[in-house]
């Protein structure tokens, strides 16, 4: 390589970050919720009402509370969206249907909009 040619810099480290966090929160994060808002209630380790629509509701509209539900919504959709979409990208690659820029459009925007849809959808 030449000094006067700049390395091609590459957007996948952004992508493999994305990937790699929405593995562990759908390895870690994903079962404790299942355990805490279905499967404990369920079995009566504490009472429905604890998770009660106007309670979660004031809760995640709290300030402070506020910024642990987009914390939450992030941890148990918006990151394990971008893992899955990471995993298509690179499927289709595989499969040599895609793994082109349009992919890369269609797998991480759909991740992005289905985020920001939840985000929204929680405000």
């Amino acid at each position: 390589m030449n000094d006067t040619t700049q390395a091609k810099r590459s957007d996948e480290p952004v992508w493999w970050a994305l990937f790699s966090a929405g593995g562990v929160c759908f390895a870690v994060v994903v079962p404790g919720a299942i355990l805490a808002l279905a499967l404990l209630p369920a079995f009566g380790g504490f009472s429905a009402d604890n998770l009660s629509y106007p309670r979660i509701s004031a809760l995640l509209h709290d300030a402070l509370w506020g910024l642990a539900g987009l914390a939450f919504i992030g941890s148990v959709i918006c990151l394990p969206l971008f893992h899955a979409a990471h995993r298509i990208h690179h499927g289709l690659h595989d499969l040599k249907l895609g793994g082109g820029l349009l992919s890369k459009v269609l797998c991480y925007g759909s991740a992005a909009a289905l985020s920001l849809l939840a985000l929204y959808l929680i405000s």
